[in-house]
């Protein structure tokens, strides 16, 4: 549901997966697009990065080739901006 109505749109979706889907929801009583969002969900939880937080605010993810941000290096920045 997209700000509490259903969404509706066209999909090209595999023979295949759309098969498998359909038994699925068959199986549990529950619509295809059900099923569908359900297993979309699952999906991308899945891929999401562990987000963490500190006070409040979201963090990013450090790679091992990023340099640390220190009040140094913000000087040394606007420095080169003024």
């Amino acid at each position: 549901m997209f700000g509490g109505f259903e969404m509706r749109t066209t999909l090209a979706i595999d023979d295949d997966v759309f098969s498998a889907v359909k038994n699925l929801a068959s199986v549990q009583r529950q619509s295809v697009g059900s099923i569908l969002s359900a297993l979309a969900r699952q999906a991308l939880k899945a891929n999401l990065p562990a987000l963490h937080v500190r006070n409040g605010v979201p963090l990013l993810p450090v790679r091992s080739t990023d340099k640390a941000v220190t009040p140094e290096l913000v000087k040394q920045l606007q420095d080169e901006l003024q």
